[in-house]
């Protein structure tokens, strides 16, 4: 997904949001994948610096699974569509 919002981001002109990370995969159909391991990927997060991260929104039923303090030190931005993603990471949308 990181890699797609970049090409966008290059190809309109328009930078990503700055300190945000993408997480999550989409399908060659453009279905968005299952995501594992919610808590690691923010932890990793947190420990690169990011300020916000935008999460696959079928990634919500592991959010219980994840220390509220790591939650608490981000912005999380949800999607459910390619689409909604870039418009999200390039900040057109909230």
């Amino acid at each position: 997904m990181a890699t797609y919002v970049a090409l966008v981001s290059i190809s309109v002109g328009k930078p990503v949001i700055g300190g945000l990370a993408i997480l999550g995969d989409f399908s060659i159909g453009g279905t968005i994948k299952k995501m594992d391991s919610l808590a690691d990927r923010l932890q990793v997060a947190l420990d690169s610096g990011a300020k916000a991260v935008l999460i696959p929104s079928s990634a919500t039923s592991e959010l219980g699974t994840v220390p509220g303090n790591l939650i608490a030190d981000f912005s999380l931005k949800f999607y459910n569509t390619i689409e909604n993603a870039v418009m999200k990471a390039l900040g057109v949308q909230q």
